[in-house]
């Protein structure tokens, strides 16, 4: 389906906001649309880099690591149940952002009887990790970044990301951050 002319005007507005700024964004972006046609959010695929082993995951406990590049953390959760876009034989895997979308504080603890990250030592949100990283409660009014997964046999494999991470508006190349290599 073709982009909507709000679609498009917000596209090339960033498009020129980005090529005036001097900013290069090497990413594909995509749109992607929810049931009723509206677009949900847009997803950036990024260089594919192993993030974990599914072998070594254990249900209800979280793994840390960064993506797209050093000093963007994220968390690795084998939730228990099968959950939105949850990858794996249960469709239990997924990882998001660990940066809150309120005012970009560290979100540290995951609570496995609820599924949620949080809360945020700044407002106290928390985010509800089988619902897409929708907030559940608190401050912020945005879903958290959620790391695009596949398995390849054992690996876990990062591809991407769905939503911006708050406070980089160009992920792979921000002030004090590594890109990674990818394996």
């Amino acid at each position: 389906m073709p982009l909507t002319r709000r679609e498009f005007m917000i596209a090339g507005s960033a498009i020129g906001a980005a090529l005036g700024g001097g900013i290069v964004a090497p990413v594909a972006l995509t749109w992607e649309r929810d049931a009723s046609g509206d677009v949900a959010a847009v997803t950036a695929r990024f260089p594919e880099r192993t993030v974990g082993r599914w072998s070594e995951l254990v249900v209800g406990e979280s793994t840390t690591f960064d993506y797209p590049a050093e000093g963007q953390p994220n968390v690795l959760v084998r939730v228990g149940r099968p959950v939105a876009h949850g990858i794996g034989r249960e469709h239990d895997l997924v990882g998001f952002s660990s940066t809150c979308t309120h005012m970009g504080c560290p979100l540290t603890e995951y609570r496995a009887d609820t599924a949620t990250l949080g809360p945020c030592p700044c407002h106290f949100t928390t985010f509800d990790l089988a619902a897409d990283g929708i907030p559940a409660f608190g401050q912020a009014t945005q879903h958290l970044s959620r790391v695009l997964l596949r398995l390849d046999g054992d690996e876990v494999v990062a591809f991407g990301l769905r939503r911006p991470i708050y406070g980089h508006a160009d992920p792979l190349h921000g002030v004090g951050v590594r890109v990674l290599a990818s394996t």
